[in-house]
């Protein structure tokens, strides 16, 4: 099996609802996120690869337009802002555009990850 994956950097803000008045994650907050997407395929294409990274700009322009400098509770719902759902939105919006997406993870501090890979 060939993977590749290709990491993206976008700033947003969020606020946890759903968490108790006194968790941290229930006050209006922001961070720099990373999302990387991997691809992955037994074969390759004709010039050697899964896909061509510059194929991937598609993300890019769609994580710039969309969730770039903005609050992810606008973008995604109150119930969907934490990093394990944005993994999953970003995840089924890649899919459709490369059928071989097989995760997307996305890190909300320099030491926690969120993946989904079904």
């Amino acid at each position: 099996m060939f993977r590749i994956s290709k990491e993206f950097q976008f700033s947003a803000s969020h606020q946890l609802k759903q968490m108790p008045d006194d968790h941290q994650c229930a006050r209006l907050h922001g961070h720099n996120y990373v999302v990387v997407v991997e691809l992955s395929s037994e074969t390759l294409d004709q010039y050697g690869f899964v896909r061509d990274y510059s194929e991937l700009k598609l993300l890019k322009t769609y994580i710039d337009d969309v969730l770039d400098h903005r609050h992810l509770n606008d973008v995604l719902g109150d119930d969907c802002a934490t990093a394990e759902l944005l993994a999953k939105h970003l995840f089924d919006w890649c899919k459709p555009h490369w059928p071989e997406t097989t995760a997307v993870k996305v890190s909300e501090t320099p030491k926690t990850w969120a993946e989904y890979r079904p």
